[in-house]
């Protein structure tokens, strides 16, 4: 059992309570690698911004779960070393199953998502509540999810969203004990959220998203007052991204995410964690075609990771200062 304080990080709960306070939102950031991790931890010391590194089921395997626990406490020291005590929250993203969770607990991520929104409710209610039983024990902070979001990404795979009924937020915060609660209004998982049809064009052309549904945030921030709101599935997607990667040889037909002035009216509510995947994958991606495709006789990985790494940092700062308000909130 590796304890996360033993490793300086935090668990979820004074950092939500300080973005609520404050009306930002945290960034749940996904990782899978070190150049990831290094863009993440730079851009939020650079930034000033609090930060949960998270890393979904696929992720951990990817990455190996003893190799995780060190990359996370490295995260700690190098933002130290940057010249900021970052508060830092390791975080499993879509954790499936109660073993799962206990695993990952166990190495040291000081909170975990427990995902029963796929099964009957009740079956969620239980699964959730196990989960949070076993965490709060040592500390350890849990997000539970009402609601299915459309869209493939990692493990996660759901044909349609269904919205979340704000009926059924009060019952299950109370029968569960969650510490945060991931919603369904409108995001979607991966860089194709929507199909055109679903859509609107801009004058320039661009699709665009239909809006999301403030209504029912706003009726589940009713419900719940002052109770930690999350959103998965809400990268917006950058064109300018889109375009590099098909320009140097890339398929990305009809990507859209969701517009960023959206996310920052969702940040000033009770939703204080966004989370954001995709558009990090488009940035880094985007960056490496760019090397390979101007550059063809580059073979020094160093040479593409490089620049992908400061690409995927510009689009975090972008991020934290820009749509989370999450920047300067760091002493």
């Amino acid at each position: 059992m590796v304890s996360y304080k033993e490793l300086g990080l935090v668990n979820s709960r004074e950092m939500f309570k300080k973005a609520m306070e404050g009306k930002y939102a945290v960034p749940a950031f996904n990782f899978n690698n070190m150049e990831q991790l290094q863009a993440i931890v730079s851009a939020c010391v650079e930034t000033k911004s609090p930060v949960i590194l998270q890393v979904s089921s696929g992720a951990r395997k990817y990455a190996n779960q003893t190799l995780l626990r060190y990359m996370a406490q490295g995260a700690v020291e190098y933002a130290k070393e940057l010249g900021c005590n970052l508060p830092i929250c390791l975080h499993l993203d879509h954790g499936d199953t109660f073993e799962l969770c206990v695993s990952c607990i166990e190495m040291g991520f000081s909170s975990v998502m427990i995902d029963g929104s796929s099964l009957p409710y009740e079956e969620n209610v239980a699964l959730t509540k196990k989960v949070v039983d076993y965490a709060h024990q040592y500390d350890v902070t849990v997000e539970g999810e009402l609601g299915v979001l459309a869209g493939i990404e990692d493990d996660v795979v759901a044909a349609a969203s269904v919205y979340t009924s704000p009926d059924m937020v009060e019952d299950f915060v109370k029968k569960t004990g969650v510490d945060s609660l991931a919603i369904s209004i409108g995001t979607s998982h991966g860089a194709n959220k929507f199909k055109p049809e679903q859509c609107t064009r801009n004058a320039d052309g661009v699709l665009v998203p239909p809006p999301l549904r403030f209504d029912i945030l706003e009726e589940i921030e009713r419900r719940i007052p002052g109770f930690p709101i999350v959103l998965h599935g809400s990268s917006s997607v950058p064109q300018d991204k889109v375009s590099i990667i098909n320009k140097y040889g890339g398929a990305l037909k009809d990507a859209v995410g969701i517009p960023e002035e959206q996310l920052r009216k969702a940040a000033t509510s009770a939703v204080c964690k966004i989370n954001i995947d995709s558009d990090g994958r488009l940035a880094m991606t985007a960056a490496i075609r760019e090397v390979f495709a101007v550059k063809p006789a580059e073979f020094d990985p160093r040479k593409y990771l490089g620049p992908a790494r400061e690409a995927l940092k510009e689009l975090y700062k972008h991020k934290t200062i820009n749509v989370l308000g999450s920047a300067n909130r760091v002493e």
